[in-house]
């Protein structure tokens, strides 16, 4: 899961985070498919389903994703953070958590599961853009150059946001495995924390703006497509369906 992790945090320093974080549902049909054949778990015809939508729907995004990359410096990230419009909308998240963590999540946590996934899903605005500026600083914030200090102190920042952001996801993320079934929080959490987070990333890194119309469209429909298989693979797998099953033609009754 570290060497997981490490391959997870290289790929958003070298490719847009419009592309690495719907892709991070690729670990979703793999495991099912590993747990068909070490675990012996049964993998239902819905599932094997599902996991061939979340290839289809991956290609259909690697194909249609941004060709370039839009920051590639320290610098540019400073001037991306001090945009008056992310500026503006991670204050809007901050009111949102404040609202989600000491109101509704004691009140409404154990009745309704959004509560539990808002709060994880908003913190991927901090997670993802935290990831992405660490690479960026990495390179600056331990050489001799004169602007190394900032670097240093801006690699710590975001460092201790990354780990702050990730320790509130575990706490919130378990407290939802204990009350609700794991797979439908899997599939929701999905579909919710990515879209939270291609919102973010759209609004500080801009990688839109190299996307045309088309690829916009075969984007949204990879989309779609990986976010129907995770729903296929994870709320469906206790149901016995199986292809035979479903080709058996019903005897007529006289």
């Amino acid at each position: 899961m570290a060497l997981g992790q490490i391959g997870n945090f290289l790929a958003y320093t070298a490719a847009p985070a419009v592309l690495v974080t719907p892709l991070g549902a690729l670990g979703i049909p793999f495991g099912s498919v590993l747990a068909s054949y070490v675990l012996k778990e049964k993998l239902n015809f819905l599932g094997k389903l599902g996991c061939l939508l979340s290839c289809v729907g991956s290609i259909i995004l690697i194909i249609h994703s941004p060709k370039s990359e839009n920051i590639t410096s320290r610098a540019e990230f400073e001037e991306k953070l001090s945009n008056p419009v992310f500026l503006g909308y991670l204050c809007f998240v901050l009111l949102m958590l404040t609202l989600l963590i000491f109101w509704l999540s004691p009140a409404y946590g154990k009745k309704n599961i959004m509560v539990y996934i808002g709060v994880c899903s908003l913190l991927g605005t901090f997670t993802v853009p935290c990831t992405k500026g660490i690479g960026l600083f990495a390179q600056d914030a331990f050489t001799k150059n004169p602007s190394s200090s900032n670097s240093t102190y801006l690699f710590l920042c975001l460092l201790a946001v990354l780990g702050c952001s990730i320790l509130i996801q575990f706490r919130y993320i378990n407290k939802a495995l204990e009350d609700y079934d794991s797979c439908i929080f899997s599939a929701i959490y999905y579909v919710t924390f990515t879209t939270i987070v291609l919102v973010a990333t759209a609004i500080l890194f801009q990688e839109w703006t190299k996307v045309g119309a088309i690829d916009f469209l075969a984007m949204l429909c990879g989309f779609t497509t990986v976010s129907t298989g995770v729903i296929l693979i994870q709320m469906f797998k206790e149901f016995n369906i199986s292809f035979r099953e479903l080709s058996k033609t019903p005897e007529k009754k006289e």
